[in-house]
């Protein structure tokens, strides 16, 4: 799919890290941007940065999500392009100090890493379908999954869960889509230069970075839009988990 002046798209997680950079990305390759997030503050900030449009949203909930796309479709059309980011990394074992892992916790993180991404991919993806595009790619869905989901370290128990569920969705979903042309793919970042990473002091993040192979340093967002451009556009790319990560393999802690 070429990203042609005035194709639609929505990035979720778009006001900060990863969604950032894609949404900048696709915005300067003349797409239509609408940036969903729950931090209204940031996400209009944002948007209005970029010359983007932006819907608030939860993931977690489907009428919060139909309204967010409405308001994108309302604006700029049925979107081409869904990439989902929005996500969140609490730490805890599955026994801890404090005693077993709560289990709200671990549901709140299931809801919005995984059942947030496929309801923004699903719902993307009936607008798709509807809207009936005639084109050899009618749409690409990307979501974002993570080196967790292959080597989840200590405390990372809920993360790596729905982090694993984005690769094992990735496949059936892409092949379901398949007669409608759409096509589905996921990028498994390892560690980068998000702010959940730079808010650590230098030294922690200068740790973390020696422990990548090569290239020794913490990945840039733009990297992993880069990767999600190229996604966009080769349309030979469909079912598959790209690792993003310097060769890294994470230890258990």
């Amino acid at each position: 799919m070429k990203i042609e002046n005035n194709i639609a798209a929505v990035v979720t997680g778009g006001a900060s890290g990863l969604g950032s950079a894609v949404a900048a990305a696709l915005c300067a390759a003349g797409a239509k941007v609408t940036l969903i997030d729950r931090d209204t503050e940031k996400g209009a900030a944002r948007a209005a940065e970029l010359g983007a449009l932006f819907a608030q949203a939860d993931v977690t909930d489907a009428a919060s999500v139909a309204e967010a796309l409405n308001t994108a479709r309302a604006a700029h059309g049925q979107e081409r392009i869904c990439v989902n980011c929005a996500g969140i990394a609490p730490a805890a074992k599955t026994v801890g100090r404090n005693g077993v892992h709560d289990l709200g916790l671990f549901q709140t993180v299931i809801n919005v890493n995984l059942v947030g991404s496929f309801n923004v991919a699903s719902q993307s993806a009936a607008g798709m379908v509807a809207a009936g595009i005639d084109a050899d790619c009618t749409g690409v869905i990307i979501n974002t999954a993570s080196i967790a989901a292959f080597e989840g370290q200590i405390g990372q128990v809920a993360y790596a869960a729905s982090k694993g569920g984005i690769v094992g969705l990735t496949l059936p979903m892409a092949r379901d889509l398949a007669r409608d042309k759409i096509r589905v793919m996921a990028i498994a970042p390892g560690i980068f230069g998000t702010p959940m990473v730079t808010s650590m002091t230098p030294e922690l993040q200068d740790a973390l970075a020696q422990g990548i192979p090569n290239p020794a340093r913490l990945g840039d967002p733009d990297e992993f839009a880069a990767l999600a451009m190229h996604i966009i556009e080769n349309d030979f790319l469909n079912g598959s988990v790209i690792r993003l990560d310097g060769a890294a393999r994470l230890a258990p802690r």
